[in-house]
């Protein structure tokens, strides 16, 4: 745990020293849980919102992308329920006069659990070798069952406590599981209540209530609201879908871990609208889906699990997270949500409108149901950036960092670096780099000695060095490194744009 402790500082210092996150504010000592994007973390995480629209815009013919205003009007957040129900469970602990979420206490409670589980299939594999089977470890393993029963019957009493909004159970379960503060090591909790996690603000001159707007905690009422203009002005047929990628704000009182948790944060949604009756075939279409779309970047597939959702939304038959094992252990990435035809009911009861399509193939008309996929483009961020980066020993015993992003979503695609600043050679790098800018994110480097030049771009994932030599002049071919590898192979200049392209390719989802 130490050591994970130790490489998540690493992930925030590295991100901040090379331009990818800085703290929002930083001269005026911060904002707590606001961060800015840096020259290269804003690459990058272009590069991400790129990929996902791609997959799910361009490459669906029945999906289409919608921008909508992050301001709404008020009775869209009573509608939706957000106004009366979007709250989450809090704790204080009276010594340390910290405040925690219930859920998450009792959450990172489990998690510990589990890491039993694991040390004990790790000291199993490390016994038995190649003839270790997991399963069958975990599923006969008296101290594993035991285990597993424990999180069970904790898993049962908090979503009995969760679904019932019982607040007191809540703290009870806190009680009975000897959960301690982190900080002062006792068990003196308050009451547990509901804090919503909106933020107001005022529109117009006058100052009342009716005045009264939200920052919007999601991207997805947007969608809802829009349904009959999308579908109308675009003649979709159901199935369909539409997608957003946007701002979004929640006033979380305990936002931590860096950009996992933050009060403005940004979604990547699409909501896709079925007949009723089909919604759990497409539940699982996009369950399968979307874990495809996260394992086509590269990623071990163990770094990725389902987790089904003991209690379900107010609005939801069915939910599936796709969890990731950040530094700091498996935590929600995404999720897909079978939403039921709640929202366009709600809105049409709201509106006075009327949300229904007619299905021409049926004869009738109807409100669509509503599969959700909705996943935090920070939070893909961390991901990516936390699994990408790595301390390798080389061959002759020194150390380098590298960064290695997939190709396709490093800041810069390629640098362009002359071996010395004289004899010319500056003038035929910026030829080159001329010639590909119109093409890719490259960046220019000639200063200090070409091996302090590769590990400064290794440390920023770019994925090719291009270096320009005396030999350039003679050959015109210049030597290109692979920042994995650190392989180098000589390549005409005329052959660099087909290079390129052949290695950086949009990452397509089978």
């Amino acid at each position: 745990m130490a050591n994970q402790e130790d490489f998540f500082k690493k992930v925030v210092s590295h991100a901040k020293e090379y331009g990818f996150i800085f703290p929002s504010s930083e001269i005026y000592d911060g904002l707590a849980a606001v961060y800015d994007y840096g020259q290269l973390g804003t690459e990058l995480k272009n590069n991400i919102k790129q990929y996902w629209w791609r997959a799910m815009v361009q490459y669906h013919e029945n999906i289409v992308g919608i921008d909508s205003a992050i301001f709404m009007h008020p009775k869209i957040w009573k509608a939706s329920g957000h106004v009366d129900a979007f709250n989450d469970p809090l704790i204080d602990n009276k010594d340390s006069k910290k405040r925690y979420r219930a859920d998450v206490l009792i959450e990172d409670h489990i998690a510990k659990i589990e890491d039993k589980i694991n040390k004990e299939c790790a000291k199993a594999a490390k016994r038995f070798g190649d003839a270790f089977n997991r399963e069958q470890f975990v599923t006969t393993n008296a101290r594993v069952l035991e285990h597993q029963k424990q999180i069970d019957e904790i898993r049962e009493k908090y979503a009995e406590c969760m679904n019932a909004n019982d607040l007191a159970g809540l703290k009870q379960l806190i009680l009975d599981l000897g959960i301690v503060d982190p900080i002062s090591g006792t068990r003196n909790w308050t009451d547990v209540r509901q804090f919503n996690l909106m933020f107001a603000t005022k529109m117009g001159s006058v100052i009342d209530d009716s005045d009264t707007l939200y920052l919007r905690p999601e991207t997805a009422q947007g969608i809802f609201v829009n349904f009959l203009n999308v579908q109308k002005s675009g003649r979709m047929k159901i199935p369909f879908g539409i997608a957003q990628i946007g701002k979004a704000f929640r006033n979380e009182i305990v936002a931590r871990q860096f950009i996992f948790r933050m009060r403005e944060f940004e979604q990547m949604e699409m909501q896709f609208f079925v007949r009723p009756g089909t919604e759990l075939e497409w539940f699982k279409h996009w369950k399968e889906e979307r874990l495809r779309w996260h394992l086509a970047l590269g990623i071990p597939a163990e770094k990725y699990r389902y987790h089904d959702h003991e209690k379900l939304a107010h609005y939801a038959n069915a939910a599936t997270d796709i969890e990731f094992e950040f530094p700091f252990g498996f935590k929600e990435l995404e999720g897909i949500h079978s939403r039921t035809d709640f929202d366009l009911s709600r809105h049409s009861e709201f509106s006075g409108k009327k949300l229904q399509y007619f299905d021409s193939e049926l004869n009738e008309s109807y409100i669509p149901y509503v599969i959700e996929t909705s996943i935090g483009v920070d939070r893909t961020f961390l991901a990516i950036f936390s699994h990408a980066l790595k301390d390798e020993v080389l061959p002759d015993g020194s150390t380098r960092t590298v960064l290695s992003l997939p190709a396709v979503l490093a800041p810069y695609k390629a640098a362009i670096l002359p071996l010395v600043k004289k004899d010319g050679l500056p003038e035929k790098a910026r030829e080159i780099m001329d010639s590909l800018k119109y093409d890719y994110m490259l960046q220019y480097d000639e200063k200090d000695a070409i091996g302090r030049r590769y590990r400064r771009q290794d440390a920023i994932g770019t994925p090719y060095c291009i270096t320009v030599d005396n030999d350039t002049l003679n050959d015109n071919s210049v030597t290109v490194r692979d920042r994995d590898t650190m392989q180098q192979e000589r390549i005409p200049i005329e052959n660099l744009s087909l290079f390129l392209h052949q290695h950086i390719q949009p990452i397509k989802v089978d």
